[in-house]
């Protein structure tokens, strides 16, 4: 297919095509390309692409195309975290006239049930989902439509036994889809089960690899928060993420951060889900320029604009480096990525080298930094 197709090319419905113009949406990305036409003839499809590049659009198309507004509920989205499953209601929401109801833990359940009652489509992580369907809260028997989304993560999360379990409830005679950054052969056999002849189709990342710039410093580990710190001082305009290995870096980049007059979001699981989601909306709309985060709280938020990811911590798998860089030089913007690597780092980093040797990544003399004012977050400290 030609990458200057049109919408009006993929065979969507008149209304369908209004939303998608409305929100912005001028010529269609290469997953939405390529897996429309087979999802709109009702084919179950397997679909790999990074975040970002436009996979719940798709998939939508296929909801949108077979679910009948006010006949129970009819589509279904498994997510594997809470903030994926709000950003992707948010979509349908904007995409159809449907009702749309999110369903995760953290949040009142009361307010879900009521909320259920007159669902068309349900967008859930797998253990609040499960809950519901155990209380008999929910009935999954007119399922026409089922997607796993960034099927790899619910795979690494060890949310698959869930999934198995959700997926038995669903009527056999359904289309089903699964969308995901990569696709390892762990997922090979959940496929051959659960999908009947699918459609597989895989666009190269959706990264562009000739305007993305990667660098690394390295630097003892006393001097690892002052550089992060002198970085983005220097670079107060851009938009930055920062990612940490665990929630209690996290805590303590945000808060000596803000020790130093650097304006910073926090985002990990041990955040209460309002916190959440204020954080996303508040970093989506500009109001702070860095979020610092983890991998499993940033996994699958599609937030625009991102001109510099850092690597406060580099990733113990090679993948989530590539999942990492991904949030910036997307759709012909630049981008650039620092690794900040210390004593502890350099199996990890050692490991992306090997994994990725297509990969350039400079290594840049580390800057003269100034003292920072470093104080211990729940009596941790890394100096």
């Amino acid at each position: 297919m030609s990458f200057r197709m049109n919408f009006e090319d993929l065979g969507l419905e008149s209304s369908f095509l209004r939303s998608i113009k409305e929100l912005g949406f001028e010529r269609p990305t290469m997953i939405q390309q390529e897996t429309i036409p087979h999802i709109n003839k009702g084919f179950d499809v397997v679909g790999e692409s990074s975040t970002g590049s436009g996979k719940t659009l798709a998939f939508a198309s296929g909801i949108i195309k077979r679910v009948v507004p006010g006949l129970g509920i009819q589509g279904l989205v498994i997510t594997p975290t809470r903030e994926l499953a709000e950003q992707v209601k948010d979509m349908l929401v904007q995409l159809s006239d449907l009702r749309i109801v999110s369903v995760y833990g953290g949040v009142s359940i009361d307010d879900q049930v009521r909320l259920l009652r007159s669902a068309d489509v349900v967008v859930a992580t797998p253990g609040r989902l499960l809950d519901h369907i155990h209380r008999g809260n929910i009935d999954l028997s007119r399922i026409k439509v089922l997607v796993l989304d960034e099927a790899d993560r619910v795979l690494d999360m060890g949310f698959i036994d869930d999934v198995e379990k959700i997926i038995s409830y669903c009527p056999v005679n359904r289309q089903t889809l699964f969308f995901s950054a990569t696709v390892p052969s762990k997922l090979g056999s959940v496929i051959k089960k659960h999908l009947k002849k699918p459609v597989f189709v895989s666009v190269d990342n959706f990264v562009d690899d000739e305007k993305l710039e990667q660098y690394y410093f390295d630097t003892p580990r006393k001097l690892k928060f002052p550089l992060l710190t002198h970085i983005l001082k220097k670079n107060r305009n851009e938009k930055v993420m920062v990612f940490c290995n665990t929630r209690r870096n996290v805590d303590f980049v945000v808060d000596n951060l803000r020790l130093n007059n650097v304006r910073a979001l926090g985002l990990h699981g041990g955040y209460s889900q309002n916190k959440r989601n204020k954080t996303i909306r508040d970093f989506s709309n500009s109001r702070t320029n860095v979020l610092v985060c983890t991998d499993v709280a940033a996994r699958g938020l599609d937030i625009k604009n991102i001109s510099l990811v850092i690597n406060y911590d580099i990733p113990r798998d090679p993948k989530e480096y590539v999942h990492r860089i991904g949030r910036t030089a997307r759709a012909g913007a630049s981008g650039r990525v620092i690794n900040l690597l210390c004593d502890y780092d350099y199996d990890n980093f050692s490991r992306i080298i090997e994994n990725y040797r297509d990969f350039s990544i400079r290594n840049l003399k580390r800057p003269f930094v100034e003292r920072v004012r470093i104080k211990k977050v729940n009596g941790f400290s890394h100096s």
